[in-house]
């Protein structure tokens, strides 16, 4: 039998994350690409076609057979999927808090923005930090740093499990609790997407029953509310007792009115706590309006 072939982005990040998941596999080897979302960086991911350009190569690459599996941070794949290459397992999943991530010299000037790549960051970013400017910023992890570090920012926001996984964790002056800042939808999870019916027995390990809750749960909630990856929408499940607590955030187009809120119930009603969640929020706003 062939070696699996594991897809993955070329950058550092996403080697590393395709090597934990093959680390779980017998006889695989690594092919990585550039996706569009890695080559086009001088404009926002909204400008371009959204966060699904950082997929569309692997999954071609999936389709035509020159990849078996791909492994994508979850946060990153659209809402649906092509058809016979679902998710077909979600790994543990790694600290999912936001991080603010200060130049090296560890002095933080506010009169510089803080540098995100998401309308979810900035708008909370906004109701944290009101007197800081809060501007937008392309590139992998050591682009962003290298920026940070010829002061074209003051500070920045990024995913603490990238940084984990890079062991930069040094560098995070501060960790965002879930109330202060909801993370993305499928924030620290990583997804695994294969063709329909193929390598179920390799595969079977590699899938964590707590993390595709809370995947299920979160994504339900962005699909209700019809929010691409870029909508200021966040959604962050968390299982305690075999119970699971979904929030919420959800803005308006305008980003003028703002939504939170949370909802708790059993597992096995992930999907249908994420909708009604949802629901409730978008409610909630159009009666603020």
């Amino acid at each position: 039998m062939e070696p699996i072939k594991i897809g993955s982005r070329d950058s550092k990040l996403a080697v590393v994350q395709a090597e934990q998941v093959m680390a779980q596999l017998n006889d695989c080897v690594l092919v990585t690409m550039k996706t569009t979302g890695d080559m086009v960086l001088d404009r926002t991911l909204d400008k371009v076609g959204g966060k699904g350009l950082f997929v569309k190569e692997l999954d071609r690459a999936l389709a035509s057979g020159e990849v078996d599996l791909t492994v994508h941070s979850l946060k990153d794949v659209p809402m649906e999927q092509p058809e016979g290459m679902p998710l077909v397992a979600f790994s543990k999943r790694e600290d999912a808090r936001d991080a603010l991530v200060l130049p090296e010299n560890g002095v933080w000037d506010q009169s510089k923005p803080i540098g995100c790549s998401s309308a979810r960051r900035r708008i909370q970013l906004k109701a944290l930090f009101p007197e800081v400017e809060v501007k937008p910023v392309r590139g992998n992890v050591q682009t962003r740093l290298r920026k940070l570090e010829d002061g074209e920012y003051g500070a920045l926001v990024l995913a603490a499990a990238g940084l984990h996984r890079l062991g930069l964790r040094e560098r995070i002056f501060r960790y965002f609790s879930p109330d202060e800042m909801i993370p993305a939808a499928g924030q620290a999870i990583l997804a695994i997407q294969g063709r329909e019916g193929e390598l179920q027995k390799e595969i079977r390990g590699l899938d964590n029953i707590d993390a595709r809750i809370c995947a299920l749960a979160e994504r339900a909630f962005v699909r209700t509310l019809d929010g691409g990856c870029f909508a200021p929408i966040a959604a962050y499940a968390e299982i305690e007792d075999e119970m699971l607590l979904l929030r919420g955030l959800y803005a308006t187009a305008d980003e003028q009115t703002v939504v939170r809120g949370s909802v708790t119930g059993a597992c096995a009603q992930a999907e249908s706590l994420g909708r009604t969640l949802a629901l409730q929020l978008k409610q909630q706003a159009e009666e603020m309006l």
